[in-house]
């Protein structure tokens, strides 16, 4: 799969949205639940196509959401602080090259710890890593 310039900007941005304050492995760990996405059998019809489709798909990744404070920062209108988009450029570039194994276990979807409830989804999924402030999970129904 060629990755273009677009993929992998689109892709630093989300996990800047989602991850930010994270340690890179924490950024990693995101990044590969959005590439486990773009590679998952029902990409095209579910998930959208390639890593800007996955990560801009409305509803999938909040900080898209027009009503989300990060989206002025994602779309450029407000600026990124420089050393936070350049961590989760590395990331990016480092899951999409291959570079690092996934360590999610073939997780796709994930949620913050900070939530007040886990989602319903969660309850019927099978928990894969809690990292940072995040629990990821796949065979969510």
């Amino acid at each position: 799969m060629i990755v273009s310039e677009k993929d992998r900007d689109i892709l630093a941005r989300t996990l800047w949205g989602e991850a930010r304050g994270e340690s890179l492995a924490g950024q990693i760990a995101v990044a590969w639940t959005i590439r486990n996405r773009v590679f998952d059998g029902k990409a095209r019809s579910w998930w959208g196509e390639g890593y800007s489709g996955v990560c801009q798909k409305p509803y999938q990744f909040s900080c898209w959401n027009k009503s989300d404070p990060n989206y002025v920062f994602l779309i450029g209108i407000k600026q990124i602080v420089f050393r936070e988009l350049a961590q989760a450029r590395i990331a990016a570039d480092q899951v999409i090259d291959g570079k690092v194994d996934d360590p999610t276990g073939g997780a796709t979807h994930y949620h913050a710890t900070t939530m007040p409830k886990a989602p319903a989804w969660a309850l019927k999924a099978k928990q894969t890593l809690k990292l940072g402030r995040h629990v990821f999970f796949k065979d969510v129904p």
